[in-house]
C-alpha cells in the first residue's frame, strides 16, 4: 500500500493507495507540536480504522506547505515500517513544465494538484485548490504551468472577519443560500457562498481570456463541494484530486 501525505496549514490529509486505487482518505488536524512518536500512533490508528495493517504499507509520498512538519511525518511512517519516503521537491519527475519566475516557489499541494489534473482531465485547464487560501492555477495544452493567483481562503477570510467584528459569529455554509440575506447569518451565508463563487467565476472568465480558449475547470479542497454548485461556470468537483496527483507522481518515480 502507498501511503499518500498532504501536511497543509490547517489539516494533513491522507490516502492509502492500492494498485493506484484510493481504498481509504482521512484527515488529521495539523498540530506543529506534536512529534514523530505522536504522529506515529496517530497515523497507525487512521490506518487500523480503515482496517488496513501498518506492515502492508510499500511507500510513502508527502507534499507539505508546513517545513516543521515535513520530516516529523516521513519519521513518523518509518517509526511504523521502513519505507521509501518521497518528498515532493525539486527533483522529482511530474511531468509538468513550470513556467513560473522561480519554479521552487510553487507550493507542493499545488504540484500534485496540477499533476493531478493533467492525470484525468483535458487540457488546458484551470485548477482550483480551496483551503486555507484559495489558489487558481493555469496549465496550456503544452503541460506549461503559465503561473496563477492566491486569494484568502473561505473560512480563512470568514474567521478574519468574525474576529474583527463583534457583532458577528461564525456560520455554517451548510442550508439554504439566498442572493439577498434578510438577517445576519443569511447575509454572512450570501457573502460567503455566493461572493466566493462569483470571485471564482470572475477569474475563470479572466483566465479563459488571457489563454484565448476554453478550458476544462477542476476544484478540489474542503470547502470547495460548497462553492462550486453556486458557481455559474461548469466546473468539475474532484476532491481527492491533490492525492491522486501524489499517487501518480511517487510512480512516476519509482
Amino acid at each position: 500500500m502507498l501511503l499518500a501525505v498532504n501536511i497543509g496549514n490547517s489539516n494533513i490529509i491522507m490516502g492509502g493507495y492500492v494498485n493506484r486505487e484510493l481504498v481509504f482518505e482521512s484527515r488529521l488536524k495539523t498540530e506543529t507540536a506534536k512529534t514523530e512518536y505522536e504522529y506515529a500512533v496517530m497515523i497507525k490508528d487512521v490506518l487500523a480504522v480503515y482496517e488496513c495493517e501498518y506492515r502492508q504499507l510499500e511507500g510513502c509520498i508527502i507534499a507539505s506547505v508546513v517545513p516543521q512538519l515535513t520530516q516529523v511525518i516521513g519519521k513518523a511512517v518509518c517509526l511504523l515500517k521502513k519505507v521509501k519516503i518521497m518528498y515532493i521537491a525539486p527533483g522529482l519527475k511530474t511531468g509538468l513544465n513550470i513556467s513560473l519566475d522561480n519554479p521552487a516557489q510553487l507550493g507542493a499541494d499545488l504540484v500534485a494538484c496540477a499533476v493531478g489534473t493533467m492525470e484525468k482531465y483535458k487540457l488546458p485547464a484551470i485548477v482550483i485548490n480551496m483551503d486555507t487560501a484559495t489558489s487558481m492555477l493555469l496549465l496550456d495544452s503544452e503541460r506549461r504551468l503559465l503561473g496563477g493567483s492566491i486569494m484568502p481562503g473561505v473560512l480563512t477570510g470568514l474567521s478574519a472577519l468574525v474576529n474583527k467584528a463583534a457583532r458577528l459569529s461564525s456560520i455554517s455554509m451548510e442550508g439554504d443560500v439566498p442572493v439577498v440575506g434578510t438577517n445576519t447569518e443569511s447575509a454572512m451565508r450570501s457573502g460567503t457562498v455566493l461572493g466566493t463563487a462569483a470571485m471564482l467565476d470572475g477569474m475563470i472568465e479572466r483566465y479563459s481570456e488571457y489563454i484565448g480558449e476554453s478550458c476544462t475547470v477542476v476544484a478540489c479542497g474542503l470547502v470547495a463541494e460548497h462553492i462550486v454548485p453556486k458557481c455559474k461556470s461548469d466546473i468539475a468537483y474532484n476532491r481527492t484530486l491533490l492525492l491522486d496527483g501524489l499517487c501518480a507522481i511517487y510512480y512516476k518515480n519509482v
